[in-house]
Formats: structure tokens, sequence, C-alpha cells
């Protein structure tokens, strides 16, 4: 029998290297669309990403935004009503969004680049690691 899908939270920052930009982080979509690992959204989640790829900078319309996400996203991530809530991140109280959701979807690792979350190591239990070192183990 295998293992369940590791469970992950992505942050914004990865996500969108994973569904725009060529690189080692197109590996992460794949992942997530084959099964390899769980996708973890939650609403508050879900609308940074949208907020996020609609930045001018990506040059992307509202159409190609929420295709993207239609088609790369939803079908294969798993939505959950976080309940917890965490204010740990001071320096930027935003990223709090992606540790409740870690805590409430029982999330196996958050993904991130981001310096605050990277600083923190882990929450709860949680292991919060870089991309390629989140790749290098599965």
């Amino acid at each position: 029998m295998t293992p369940p899908a590791p469970r992950v939270v992505l942050d914004t920052n990865i996500l969108i290297s994973a569904l725009i930009f060529r690189g080692p982080l197109n590996a992460l979509v794949q992942h997530w669309q084959e099964g390899k690992i769980r996708l973890l959204v939650s609403k508050d989640v879900l609308l940074e990403y949208l907020r996020a790829l609609s930045y001018p900078k990506f040059k992307l319309s509202k159409a190609d935004v929420l295709s993207l996400v239609k088609e790369n996203v939803l079908p294969f991530a798993e939505t959950v009503k976080v309940k917890t809530s965490v204010s740990v991140v001071r320096e930027d109280p935003e990223d709090d969004k992606f540790l409740a959701l870690a805590v409430d979807g029982k999330a196996d690792a958050i993904v991130s680049g981001d310096k605050h979350l990277l600083d923190l190591g882990n929450f709860r239990g949680i292991p919060i690691l870089r991309a390629n070192k989140f790749l290098e183990r599965e």
C-alpha cells in the first residue's frame, strides 16, 4: 500500500513561480496534478493567489488568471475551512494565513520563499522549506 501524498501549503510566490515561470518549480505543478503531493488551499489563500496573479507585471488578463486557477489548481487542491487563528509573523501578518491553513489542513510541509516564514523553520511541528529542499525530499 502506498503512503498518502504529502499535504502541502504553497505560499503565493511559490505557486506563482510554479504556474507561470519556466524553471525547476514547474515540477510542483506536475506533482500536485499527478497526486504526488496534496495541495491545500483556503478561501483566504486562494484569494491571495488570485490577487497576486492579477498584478500587472504578469500581464495576465482576468480571464487568464481565472482559467489558470480553475484548470491548474482547483481540480487538484483540497479546500480547507480554516478555523484556527494565528498571530505569529509580526513583520508581515498576511503570512499568518499560510500557517493557519497548514495547521487546520494537517499539512506535512509549508513550501515558501518568504524570509519571514523561512525564519520560523517550522510551525507547530510542520516544517517550512524552500522549494528546492522540498523537491529534493520528493
